[in-house]
């Protein structure tokens, strides 16, 4: 599930160095745009990180959390829980100690997540996650996609009903 291999680049040669340093930088440039679309509430960057099947698996985390939350699973299900109008949240996400593995048009990412989450309007309360994801990406054109992003909590520090509007 997470990218263990002992090195970083596969390519040998300078043509597929360089064509792997760009798929390295788009593949990594994904779970970007999912942070950052969702920290701006910019939805059309948020989408774009990922694929229309796309399935986001927070099960393991939400149970921690005493909460209950499904697979999301399809572009759509992802946005509505993401960008549910009774869930005001102001977010931060930083990403950090990536790990991608490719195999043609085939990517996985593994990184470190350290996400905050504030109820908007009242900053007394918060929500401080470190997790680690394990993303699988798929080629979208010179960009890439993620198509299942799942998600496991390293530690946490707040209060879980922020999550839930609570």
């Amino acid at each position: 599930m997470f990218v263990t291999r002992p090195t970083a680049l596969a390519a040998t040669t300078a043509d597929e160095t360089v064509r792997e340093l760009r798929d390295r930088e788009e593949i990594l440039d994904a779970l970007l745009r999912f942070g950052l679309g969702f920290d701006l509430g910019d939805r059309d960057l948020f989408r774009s990180a990922f694929t229309a099947d796309a399935e986001f698996d927070f099960r393991r985390v939400a149970a921690e959390l005493g909460l209950d939350i499904p697979v999301m699973v399809g572009i759509e299900a992802i946005d509505a829980v993401h960008f549910n109008p009774d869930v005001r949240l102001d977010t931060t996400h930083t990403v950090t100690n990536a790990r991608i593995e490719i195999t043609g048009d085939l990517a996985r990412l593994t990184a470190l997540v350290e996400a905050q989450h504030l109820p908007e309007g009242d900053h007394s309360r918060h929500l401080l996650l470190k997790n680690r994801y394990a993303v699988d990406l798929v080629r979208a054109g010179a960009a890439w996609a993620m198509r299942r992003l799942y998600v496991e909590n390293v530690w946490r520090t707040g209060d879980p009903k922020v999550l839930i509007g609570g």
